[in-house]
Protein backbone atom coordinates (compact mmCIF):
# COMPACT_ATOMS: atom_id res chain seq x y z
CA UNK A 1 0.00 0.00 0.00
CA UNK A 2 1.15 3.56 -0.52
CA UNK A 3 1.37 5.56 2.85
CA UNK A 4 2.62 9.12 4.06
CA UNK A 5 6.56 8.49 5.46
CA UNK A 6 7.80 11.17 7.82
CA UNK A 7 11.62 10.58 6.62
CA UNK A 8 12.94 12.92 9.64
CA UNK A 9 12.10 15.60 11.58
CA UNK A 10 11.53 18.57 9.92
CA UNK A 11 9.14 20.60 7.17
CA UNK A 12 6.53 19.83 5.02
CA UNK A 13 8.94 18.72 2.87
CA UNK A 14 10.20 15.58 4.90
CA UNK A 15 7.08 13.82 3.82
CA UNK A 16 6.92 11.20 0.97
CA UNK A 17 4.63 8.81 -0.45
CA UNK A 18 6.35 5.11 -0.81
CA UNK A 19 5.10 1.73 -0.95
CA UNK A 20 5.25 -0.09 2.53
CA UNK A 21 3.96 -3.38 3.81
CA UNK A 22 -0.32 -3.66 4.43
CA UNK A 23 -1.09 -3.83 7.84
CA UNK A 24 -2.85 -7.15 9.22
CA UNK A 25 -5.70 -7.42 11.18
CA UNK A 26 -5.36 -8.66 14.75
CA UNK A 27 -7.82 -9.98 16.83
CA UNK A 28 -11.45 -7.89 16.85
CA UNK A 29 -9.61 -5.60 14.18
CA UNK A 30 -11.22 -4.66 11.07
CA UNK A 31 -8.91 -3.84 7.97
CA UNK A 32 -9.89 -0.57 7.06
CA UNK A 33 -9.43 1.00 3.18
CA UNK A 34 -9.13 4.80 3.59
CA UNK A 35 -10.57 6.90 1.51
CA UNK A 36 -10.70 10.06 3.51
CA UNK A 37 -8.75 11.09 6.27
CA UNK A 38 -8.50 14.51 8.37
CA UNK A 39 -5.38 16.30 9.01
CA UNK A 40 -4.65 17.14 12.99
CA UNK A 41 -2.68 19.54 14.81
CA UNK A 42 -1.03 16.16 16.14
CA UNK A 43 0.17 15.18 12.41
CA UNK A 44 1.98 18.31 12.63
CA UNK A 45 3.66 17.91 15.67
CA UNK A 46 4.66 14.43 14.77
CA UNK A 47 6.29 15.77 11.46
CA UNK A 48 8.26 17.88 13.37
CA UNK A 49 9.51 15.01 15.80
CA UNK A 50 7.58 16.70 18.97
CA UNK A 51 4.58 14.33 19.22
CA UNK A 52 5.34 10.56 18.93
CA UNK A 53 3.05 8.03 17.95
CA UNK A 54 1.31 5.86 21.00
CA UNK A 55 2.57 2.45 21.67
CA UNK A 56 1.98 0.23 19.00
CA UNK A 57 1.47 2.56 16.13
CA UNK A 58 3.63 3.73 13.69
CA UNK A 59 5.94 5.81 14.35
CA UNK A 60 6.38 7.08 10.77
CA UNK A 61 2.86 7.56 9.47
CA UNK A 62 0.60 9.82 11.32
CA UNK A 63 -3.39 10.32 10.69
CA UNK A 64 -5.05 9.85 13.79
CA UNK A 65 -8.90 9.93 11.79
CA UNK A 66 -10.42 7.97 8.79
CA UNK A 67 -13.03 7.03 6.75
CA UNK A 68 -13.67 4.30 4.40
CA UNK A 69 -14.90 0.47 3.80
CA UNK A 70 -13.82 -2.43 5.79
CA UNK A 71 -11.52 -4.27 3.74
CA UNK A 72 -10.77 -7.38 6.14
CA UNK A 73 -11.21 -8.82 9.34
CA UNK A 74 -9.21 -9.80 12.56
CA UNK A 75 -10.08 -12.75 14.31
CA UNK A 76 -12.94 -12.49 16.52
CA UNK A 77 -13.82 -9.38 14.69
CA UNK A 78 -18.05 -9.74 14.31
CA UNK A 79 -19.06 -6.05 14.37
CA UNK A 80 -18.96 -5.27 11.01
CA UNK A 81 -19.19 -6.87 7.12
CA UNK A 82 -16.82 -6.32 4.45
CA UNK A 83 -17.91 -3.46 2.28
CA UNK A 84 -19.62 -1.30 5.07
CA UNK A 85 -18.78 2.44 5.51
CA UNK A 86 -16.90 3.04 9.21
CA UNK A 87 -14.78 6.31 10.78
CA UNK A 88 -13.11 7.04 13.72
CA UNK A 89 -9.74 7.60 15.38
CA UNK A 90 -6.93 6.18 15.70
CA UNK A 91 -3.46 6.23 17.67
CA UNK A 92 -1.70 6.85 14.30
CA UNK A 93 -1.43 5.70 10.53
CA UNK A 94 -4.34 6.41 8.86
CA UNK A 95 -2.39 8.81 6.26
CA UNK A 96 -1.93 5.39 4.25
CA UNK A 97 -4.70 3.54 2.31
CA UNK A 98 -4.95 0.98 4.83
CA UNK A 99 -5.17 0.97 8.72
CA UNK A 100 -6.05 -1.32 11.22
CA UNK A 101 -8.06 -0.30 14.09
CA UNK A 102 -10.01 -2.28 16.89
CA UNK A 103 -13.79 -3.07 15.67
CA UNK A 104 -15.23 -1.08 19.14
CA UNK A 105 -13.81 2.21 17.83
CA UNK A 106 -14.90 2.89 14.70
CA UNK A 107 -19.21 3.87 13.77
CA UNK A 108 -20.93 3.55 11.24
CA UNK A 109 -21.05 6.54 8.54
CA UNK A 110 -24.51 8.15 7.84
CA UNK A 111 -25.75 7.76 4.39
CA UNK A 112 -25.70 11.63 3.60
CA UNK A 113 -21.82 11.93 4.12
CA UNK A 114 -19.61 12.18 0.86
CA UNK A 115 -15.92 10.08 1.76
CA UNK A 116 -14.48 14.28 2.24
CA UNK A 117 -17.29 14.93 4.93
CA UNK A 118 -17.03 12.15 6.64
CA UNK A 119 -12.92 12.47 6.76
CA UNK A 120 -13.59 15.46 8.79
CA UNK A 121 -16.47 14.00 10.94
CA UNK A 122 -14.31 11.34 13.70
CA UNK A 123 -11.56 13.60 15.59
CA UNK A 124 -13.19 16.76 16.06
CA UNK A 125 -17.05 16.00 16.87
CA UNK A 126 -15.73 12.50 19.40
CA UNK A 127 -13.10 15.77 21.18
CA UNK A 128 -15.88 18.21 21.14
CA UNK A 129 -18.31 15.77 22.78
CA UNK A 130 -16.22 14.48 25.23
CA UNK A 131 -14.85 17.81 26.44
CA UNK A 132 -18.51 19.32 26.70
CA UNK A 133 -20.07 16.66 27.85
CA UNK A 134 -18.57 13.64 29.29
CA UNK A 135 -16.16 15.53 30.77
CA UNK A 136 -17.90 19.45 31.77
CA UNK A 137 -21.58 18.05 31.53
CA UNK A 138 -22.80 21.13 29.52
CA UNK A 139 -26.64 21.23 29.76
CA UNK A 140 -28.98 23.23 28.06
CA UNK A 141 -29.02 27.29 28.71
CA UNK A 142 -25.39 27.39 30.15
CA UNK A 143 -22.92 29.84 28.37
CA UNK A 144 -20.18 28.18 26.67
CA UNK A 145 -16.75 30.09 25.52
CA UNK A 146 -15.23 28.18 22.91
CA UNK A 147 -11.80 29.46 22.37
CA UNK A 148 -10.16 29.23 18.61
CA UNK A 149 -13.81 28.83 17.53
CA UNK A 150 -12.59 28.84 14.39
CA UNK A 151 -10.37 25.32 14.59
CA UNK A 152 -12.58 22.14 13.31
CA UNK A 153 -13.01 21.16 17.20
CA UNK A 154 -14.13 24.92 17.90
CA UNK A 155 -17.02 24.92 15.33
CA UNK A 156 -18.10 21.17 16.41
CA UNK A 157 -18.32 22.38 20.00
CA UNK A 158 -20.21 25.43 18.88
CA UNK A 159 -23.08 23.03 16.39
CA UNK A 160 -22.96 20.35 19.47
CA UNK A 161 -23.78 23.33 22.11
CA UNK A 162 -26.78 24.61 19.95
CA UNK A 163 -28.26 21.69 19.13
CA UNK A 164 -28.86 20.75 23.04
CA UNK A 165 -30.01 24.65 23.78
CA UNK A 166 -26.94 25.39 25.50
CA UNK A 167 -24.96 29.07 24.53
CA UNK A 168 -21.79 28.94 22.25
CA UNK A 169 -19.85 31.89 22.34
CA UNK A 170 -16.25 32.19 20.81
CA UNK A 171 -12.54 33.74 20.41
CA UNK A 172 -10.88 34.24 17.29
CA UNK A 173 -8.41 36.62 15.98
CA UNK A 174 -9.82 36.89 13.08
CA UNK A 175 -12.81 38.65 13.01
CA UNK A 176 -14.04 36.66 9.50
CA UNK A 177 -13.64 33.38 11.23
CA UNK A 178 -16.02 34.78 13.87
CA UNK A 179 -18.74 36.04 11.54
CA UNK A 180 -18.69 32.87 10.00
CA UNK A 181 -19.19 30.74 13.34
CA UNK A 182 -21.77 32.94 13.80
CA UNK A 183 -23.74 31.05 11.14
CA UNK A 184 -23.20 28.00 12.63
CA UNK A 185 -24.76 28.63 15.91
CA UNK A 186 -22.63 31.29 17.61
CA UNK A 187 -23.95 34.15 19.91
CA UNK A 188 -20.98 36.52 20.87
CA UNK A 189 -17.90 36.41 19.37
CA UNK A 190 -14.88 37.99 20.82
CA UNK A 191 -11.21 38.75 20.07
CA UNK A 192 -7.90 37.49 21.35
CA UNK A 193 -8.06 40.31 23.58
CA UNK A 194 -11.80 38.67 24.85
CA UNK A 195 -10.65 39.19 28.72
CA UNK A 196 -11.44 43.05 28.07
CA UNK A 197 -14.17 42.49 25.62
CA UNK A 198 -16.26 40.16 27.60
CA UNK A 199 -15.35 41.96 31.43
CA UNK A 200 -18.96 41.39 33.71
CA UNK A 201 -19.86 38.20 31.64
CA UNK A 202 -19.73 35.07 33.10
CA UNK A 203 -19.33 31.62 31.44
CA UNK A 204 -20.40 28.36 32.38
CA UNK A 205 -18.05 26.19 30.49
CA UNK A 206 -15.29 27.03 28.55
CA UNK A 207 -13.12 24.63 26.08
CA UNK A 208 -9.90 25.94 25.62
CA UNK A 209 -7.91 24.91 22.43
CA UNK A 210 -5.27 27.79 22.90
CA UNK A 211 -3.41 27.37 26.12
CA UNK A 212 -0.94 29.16 27.97
CA UNK A 213 -1.95 32.97 29.08
CA UNK A 214 -5.52 32.03 27.25
CA UNK A 215 -6.14 29.62 30.55
CA UNK A 216 -4.97 32.51 32.94
CA UNK A 217 -7.27 34.93 31.74
CA UNK A 218 -10.03 32.60 31.09
CA UNK A 219 -10.50 31.80 35.09
CA UNK A 220 -11.84 35.15 36.02
CA UNK A 221 -15.01 34.78 33.24
CA UNK A 222 -15.62 31.76 34.56
CA UNK A 223 -19.08 31.52 36.79
CA UNK A 224 -19.61 30.22 40.11
CA UNK A 225 -18.67 26.06 39.92
CA UNK A 226 -17.55 27.17 36.50
CA UNK A 227 -15.39 24.38 34.27
CA UNK A 228 -12.34 24.75 31.83
CA UNK A 229 -11.62 21.64 30.16
CA UNK A 230 -7.98 22.19 28.22
CA UNK A 231 -7.23 20.46 25.19
CA UNK A 232 -4.13 21.69 23.45
CA UNK A 233 -0.68 24.24 24.65
CA UNK A 234 -0.70 25.99 21.07
CA UNK A 235 -0.32 29.32 23.02
CA UNK A 236 1.74 27.47 25.79
CA UNK A 237 2.39 25.08 28.60
CA UNK A 238 2.82 26.95 31.67
CA UNK A 239 1.46 29.71 33.04
CA UNK A 240 1.07 31.30 36.56
CA UNK A 241 -2.52 31.35 38.13
CA UNK A 242 -4.05 32.80 41.19
CA UNK A 243 -5.82 29.90 43.14
CA UNK A 244 -7.22 31.88 44.63
CA UNK A 245 -10.29 31.80 42.05
CA UNK A 246 -10.42 28.70 41.84
CA UNK A 247 -11.34 28.23 45.46
CA UNK A 248 -13.58 31.15 45.53
CA UNK A 249 -15.46 30.38 42.83
CA UNK A 250 -15.28 26.25 43.24
CA UNK A 251 -13.84 26.15 40.24
CA UNK A 252 -12.85 22.78 38.38
CA UNK A 253 -10.06 22.46 35.58
CA UNK A 254 -9.54 19.57 33.59
CA UNK A 255 -7.42 18.60 31.05
CA UNK A 256 -8.25 15.96 28.39
CA UNK A 257 -6.80 14.51 25.36
CA UNK A 258 -7.66 11.34 23.22
CA UNK A 259 -4.82 9.95 21.44
CA UNK A 260 -3.04 8.57 24.30
CA UNK A 261 -5.98 7.11 26.17
CA UNK A 262 -6.11 3.90 27.26
CA UNK A 263 -8.08 1.75 24.65
CA UNK A 264 -11.34 1.79 27.07
CA UNK A 265 -11.38 4.63 27.21
CA UNK A 266 -11.06 5.68 23.62
CA UNK A 267 -14.31 3.29 23.16
CA UNK A 268 -16.75 4.73 25.75
CA UNK A 269 -16.13 7.92 23.76
CA UNK A 270 -16.85 6.45 20.61
CA UNK A 271 -19.85 5.08 22.07
CA UNK A 272 -21.21 7.74 22.89
CA UNK A 273 -20.37 9.88 19.81
CA UNK A 274 -22.50 7.28 17.96
CA UNK A 275 -25.48 7.42 20.63
CA UNK A 276 -25.05 11.36 20.69
CA UNK A 277 -23.55 12.53 17.58
CA UNK A 278 -23.87 10.64 14.88
CA UNK A 279 -28.16 11.03 15.17
CA UNK A 280 -27.69 14.53 14.60
CA UNK A 281 -25.03 14.08 11.86
CA UNK A 282 -27.94 11.69 10.04
CA UNK A 283 -30.71 14.60 10.65
CA UNK A 284 -28.53 17.40 9.23
CA UNK A 285 -28.51 19.05 12.53
CA UNK A 286 -24.48 19.44 13.00
CA UNK A 287 -22.18 18.90 10.17
CA UNK A 288 -18.26 18.95 9.32
CA UNK A 289 -16.76 21.99 8.12
CA UNK A 290 -14.34 22.02 5.54
CA UNK A 291 -11.48 24.23 4.83
CA UNK A 292 -9.98 22.27 2.09
CA UNK A 293 -9.53 19.56 0.46
CA UNK A 294 -6.37 17.65 -0.67
CA UNK A 295 -5.13 14.66 -2.86
CA UNK A 296 -3.37 12.47 -0.67
CA UNK A 297 0.00 12.85 -3.45
CA UNK A 298 -0.56 16.73 -1.75
CA UNK A 299 0.38 15.91 1.42
CA UNK A 300 2.92 18.24 2.16
CA UNK A 301 0.77 21.12 0.82
CA UNK A 302 -2.10 20.42 3.14
CA UNK A 303 -0.04 20.22 5.92
CA UNK A 304 1.17 23.85 4.56
CA UNK A 305 -2.02 24.65 4.58
CA UNK A 306 -2.76 23.43 8.24
CA UNK A 307 0.29 25.27 9.45
CA UNK A 308 -0.77 28.62 7.82
CA UNK A 309 -3.31 29.14 10.60
CA UNK A 310 -5.77 30.72 7.84
CA UNK A 311 -8.10 27.54 8.20
CA UNK A 312 -11.69 28.08 8.61
CA UNK A 313 -12.69 23.83 9.68
CA UNK A 314 -11.08 20.89 8.67
CA UNK A 315 -8.31 20.41 5.87
CA UNK A 316 -8.96 16.50 4.52
CA UNK A 317 -7.06 14.11 2.20
CA UNK A 318 -8.92 12.12 -0.31
CA UNK A 319 -6.83 9.08 -0.97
Amino acid sequence: MKAAIITKPGGPEVLEIREVARPVPGPRQVLVQVRASGLNRADLLQRRGHYPAPQGYPADIGGIEFAGEVAGLGKGAKRWKQGQRVFGVTGGGAHAEFVAVHEDTVSEIPGSLDWAPAGAVPEVFITAHDALFTQAGVKAGEKVLIHAVGSGVGLAAVQLCAAISAIPDGTSRTQDKLERARALGMKEGFSENFSAEAAGETFDVILDLVGGEYMRMSLPLLASKGRLVLLATMGGSKIELDLRQLLSKRLRIMGSVMRARPHEDKVAANEAFARDVLPLLESGKVKPVIDSQFRFAQIAEAHRRLESNETFGKVVLLM
